[in-house]
């Protein structure tokens, strides 16, 4: 969800009757989606991350503390804000809802323009917090993602693989002689051709999952979720391919007239005995294998177990 569009709130209660009273006191203001229990709020609430969650104490099988609970300890939904809606008025029932995690607590019978108020005021901090979020995890010279923004999506997309036993693959591509660049043509020179080759790269990776990142430097990563070997590896090609045909003068390169990027590809099922720190290491291995193979080339290979994965080499 983009930050124009309109916000989402999770709805979470045992009791038709509750639902339908909040859904018709905030359909007006929101997107809505609901849930019955809280293994089901689990679920949703990761599929569909809504912008806040009102969510019932008391709910057979799963009640709605741990429910907090287990929304705070997943990266995916820890960020989502949930507001407590129960019958449940002690002290101690509110101390338990906001030590869970929870940000707000209002207690049955409610009052309608007071859930209206609070909702609101929820949702335009959560969208404050989210323009600041999206600011503090772009690069600000490229305007892609940054390094910390790869690294959180990588650790909840490396679960979501593990999970749903499906692939996870890597890009990491890295600008050819890239300090040569900067000592013929200058640092503006260099940073305008960073950005050229940032958007390149970002503009392939165009399905809802992946992320192009800046991942330090003259060094780009691309994280596929659901992609397999021979999927990246075609990508990462396309990618070479856009940044050649740039045709961004380098006349210091070895390679060729034209700015040139070498790629490395890696691919995992998560399993046992795998970290998602070895999927880079895996591309990173790739990568220099294409600089020690002539540069301006893609390398690939899948990583099937830890013991597999070599030490990072160097290069430039």
């Amino acid at each position: 969800m983009t930050l124009t569009d309109k916000q989402s709130v999770l709805i979470v209660d045992d009791e038709p009757g509750n639902i339908q009273l909040l859904a018709g006191l905030l359909r007006d203001e929101c997107e809505l989606c609901f849930a019955t229990s809280g293994e089901e709020a689990l679920e949703i609430a990761r599929l569909v991350a809504p912008d806040l969650i009102l969510l019932d104490v008391l709910m057979p099988s799963m009640d709605g503390f741990e429910v907090c609970r287990r929304l705070k300890a997943d990266p995916s939904t820890h960020d989502i804000p949930v507001v407590f809606v129960t019958a449940r008025g002690e002290v101690d029932d509110e101390t338990r809802g906001l030590d869970a995690g929870g940000v707000d607590y209002i207690i049955k019978p409610v009052s309608l323009p007071v859930v209206r108020a609070r909702v609101r005021v929820h949702l335009r901090l959560k969208r404050h917090e989210d323009r600041l979020r999206a600011s503090a995890l772009m690069d600000g010279l490229t305007g892609i993602a940054n390094r910390r923004r790869f690294d959180e999506v990588l650790n909840v997309e490396w679960r979501r693989a593990w999970r749903s036993r499906e692939p996870l693959s890597a890009i990491l591509a890295d600008v050819d002689l890239f300090k040569r660049y900067n000592d013929r043509y200058g640092h503006l020179e260099g940073d305008a051709c960073l950005r050229r080759v940032a958007g390149a790269l970002d503009g392939l990776a165009r399905r809802p999952g992946d992320l192009a990142a800046r991942y330090g430097g003259e060094e780009f990563v691309c994280l596929l979720p659901s992609t397999n070997l021979e999927g990246a590896t075609a990508l990462a090609e396309r990618m070479r391919t856009a940044v050649l045909d740039l045709r961004l003068p380098h006349a210091g390169s070895t390679v060729g007239p034209w700015v040139t990027v070498s790629v490395g590809v890696a691919t995992a099922v998560p399993a046992d005995g795998l970290e998602a720190a070895d999927l880079l290491r895996q591309a990173d291995e790739m990568l220099y294998r294409a600089k020690r193979s002539g540069r301006n080339r893609v390398e690939a290979k899948p990583l099937e177990d830890a013991s597999a994965v070599p030490a990072a080499a160097g290069g430039a």
